[in-house]
This record gives C-alpha cells, structure tokens and sequence, in this order.
C-alpha cells in the first residue's frame, strides 16, 4: 500500500471514529483496477461477509465514492449496510450542524448524494414490464421520491441562495468600516478552534475530532498595533472532501474567498503536514481564495522537539512538499499553551495589507479630551506633551484613525516651523 492510500485509510479511520462508530476488522485490497460491479474482486467481497457475520458489523464502510450499483450488490452480497466515504463525511456534517444555516447547506449535500441513488432501492417495489402503460406501483413510488427530493432540492438552493445575499449585505456593512477580516482555515483536526479560543478567548468547541467546528464563528481581536480585525473560525478541510459539500457550504466558504487575510492553520506534529497543506490550497483554489494573502501557521510546536521549532525552515520544507513558494510567511505556534501566539500577532501586523500604521504627531486642543482618549485606544501613543491648552502626542495610528483626526494632523512642514518659532 502507497503511504498515500495508508494515509487516506487512516484518516477514515479517524472519520469513523469521529462518528461515533466502533472499528472491528479491516480489510484492505490493491487492484490494477477497480471491479464495475462491487468494486473490489469477488474473494475479497466473500472475506468482507464472513468478517461482517463474525464481528455482527452493522455497517461497513469504503474508502472509496461508490457508484450506486456497486453499493447495492455489495449489500446484497454481504448483508450489511454499505457507505462510502462521502456519505460518512455527509453524516458527521449532519451530526454538527448547529445552526439553521448549516443544516440548511447539509440537508442539500445529503439530497444531492442520495438521488441518483434512488434507482433500484427497495427490491419488494413491483414493477410489471417496460414500455407505456406497463409501469407498476414500485416505480411510481420511486417517481414520486425523486421529484419530492427534486423539489426539495430547489427549495433549499433558494434558501442558501438568500443565505448568500445576506451574507453579501453583511460583508458590504463590515466593508464600509475599515476592520478587516482575517480567517482561519486549514485540514480539519489542525487545532483551527483550539488557537481561535485562544486568541479570542471565545468557547468555540475544540475537539480532537474530525469536523468538531461545523458553523463559522467570528470574534473582534485588537492586534498589537492597535488595529481592530474581525477573526473567523471555518470548517475544517480534508482530503477527497466531496463535490457536493464544497457546492453546498459555498456561501459559508465565500467568507474565506473574501477574507483580507487567511491564516493556513497547519499540524505541524504530523507526518501528512505536507499533504494536507497541498489538498487545503487546492480547495482554496476551487473557492477563488488562492491568490489571498496567507500566513502560514505552524501550530502544536507543543508536540515537537526543541530542534525542529524553526519555522522559517520547517514551512519552507512543507511548502516545498507541497509543490507551494516557500516564500509565505511561516510562524510556530501553539494553540493549546499560547507558545508564539505574541510573534502571530506581531507578524499579522507586519504583513496585512490594510490601515496601515505609521507613526505621525497631531496637536490637540485639551477640550477635546475625546480625541486623545481615542488615540490612547486606538493608537499607541509613543510620546505626549502639553503647552497651555495644547496637546501633543506623537502616536503610531493605524490610517484609518489618520483619516479620523486628520484635522489635528501636524505635517512635516509644520513640525519644523513649530521647532523655529519655539
């Protein structure tokens, strides 16, 4: 077995268990090519059944898409309950939703993988013979099913599509104020939840399993310099995430396409790190995210010996494992004991491209005490002087604050004549 397939195994492994469901046997197969019929060969199909009796295994699951047929004889041919790893993934999605929005996007991935798999379901449904007039009640119930799913179906992509708008309208408002949105995204299980609680102090449920954080959360963050972003938790990625999932949780995903700036959270303990870093920016890609400025975030340095915690290095190796420029931005951290979270910071200050900070003088006149309370909390006041009824504050203040109390600007210029005349 490839270390790829080991790796894709294992991690359904992790998805099963995360699940809720029990391991007891498993059976792995390497094939030139897989069978139309049941996907793996004949022997291997009579292995599955004796183990599924032996064990009383109430399902068995395939690391592999299935096509309707091949899931249907393999039922019959072990007399168990088959699943592929898209309806797994289907079922932990269904299991975590929380929020109208996500059950919303989860029943549609659901509907969509189970219609072309109406055909054939249910063996007791009569149906007397081919041709007009000849159709029995089986297949008329089976009509029935689709254009119920297919109705179904375009209700709910009516009401993600409003989904969509809102959301549009509420980034066209956050848009209007210059707070910037920066978001976390990453392999599911990289510590995305674990590092956003820790930087936000949120009660984001963080969770060893797989696709513990479903619904999107976004939290205020004040930066070292003074600047105020908003900071969003995402849905985890994974390998061979399905189609229908990426087309469903489109509009949650639209908030990373649109994010100023994207924080790839990575395990940087794991062996795949370089892997999982490749499938994330290739479901960046397919969202319209990739040219997003990113940081690349090394996370549970907790986990790794004190030679190897030199992240300039180890993100320059991932990336390249990647087949990525290893120049990004890299920075260790961890999430669980707060290790590096201060250079995170000092380094999203340094790279994001927005309200960029410079460091300038204003004079106040003392009766607007308001306007040197706001350079106090939203700049950092680096100096702070008073001439009669008079204020000066030399301050590195983020642009937008610039643009606020530009009128108490002093300039070049008026710096030096100031100097003259004193």
């Amino acid at each position: 077995m490839s270390p790829a397939a080991a790796e894709s195994f294992r991690e359904l492994t992790e998805l099963a268990r995360s699940a809720g469901a029990g391991i007891v046997a498993e059976v792995f197969q390497v094939r030139p090519a897989v069978d139309a019929a049941t996907l793996i060969g004949h022997g291997k199909v009579e292995e599955l059944k004796e183990l599924a009796e032996a064990h009383h295994a109430d399902v068995v699951i395939v690391d592999h898409e299935l096509t309707p047929t091949q899931q249907r004889n393999l039922e019959r041919a072990t007399g168990t309950r088959v699943i592929d790893r898209t309806q797994l993934i289907l079922d932990i999605f269904a299991r975590r939703a929380r929020t109208a929005e996500g059950r919303l996007q989860v029943e549609l991935a659901q509907l969509k993988y189970m219609l072309p798999r109406l055909a054939g379901q249910g063996t007791s449904l009569s149906r007397l013979g081919g041709g007009i007039g000849t159709r029995g009640p089986g297949e008329t119930k089976l009509e029935t099913d689709r254009r119920r799913i297919a109705i179904r179906i375009k209700k709910l992509e009516q009401s993600i599509e409003r989904v969509r708008t809102g959301r549009a309208l509420h980034r066209e408002k956050r848009d209007s104020v210059p707070v910037p949105t920066i978001s976390l995204a990453g392999y599911t299980n990289a510590g995305k939840s674990t590092l956003f609680n820790r930087l936000t102090a949120a009660a984001v449920l963080a969770d060893a399993k797989m696709f513990a954080t479903l619904d999107p959360t976004i939290r205020a963050l004040e930066l070292p310099s003074r600047r105020r972003i908003l900071l969003s938790d995402t849905v985890g990625f994974v390998r061979n995430l399905p189609t229908t999932l990426i087309d469903a949780f489109r509009a949650t995903l639209e908030e990373v396409a649109d994010a100023t700036l994207i924080l790839h959270v990575v395990d940087a303990s794991s062996s795949e790190a370089g892997s999982h870093i490749a499938e994330v920016f290739r479901v960046l890609g397919e969202i319209g995210a990739a040219g997003a400025p990113q940081i690349l975030v090394l996370n549970k340095a907790d986990l790794l010996a004190a030679e190897e915690r030199q992240s300039a290095m180890l993100g320059a190796r991932l990336l390249g494992d990647a087949g990525q420029s290893p120049l990004t931005p890299a920075v260790m951290v961890s999430g669980l004991t707060g290790a590096g979270v201060g250079d995170l910071l000092a380094l999203i200050d340094k790279v994001l491209p927005f309200d960029m900070v410079e460091t300038v003088r204003f004079r106040i006149p003392l009766r607007d005490g308001a306007a040197i309370a706001l350079l106090h909390s939203r700049g950092k006041v680096l100096k702070e002087d008073y001439h009669g009824n008079l204020c000066d504050i030399e301050v590195e203040a983020p642009e937008s604050l610039r643009r606020r109390l530009k009128r108490y600007l002093l300039d070049a210029r008026e710096a030096v004549e100031n100097s003259v005349q004193k």
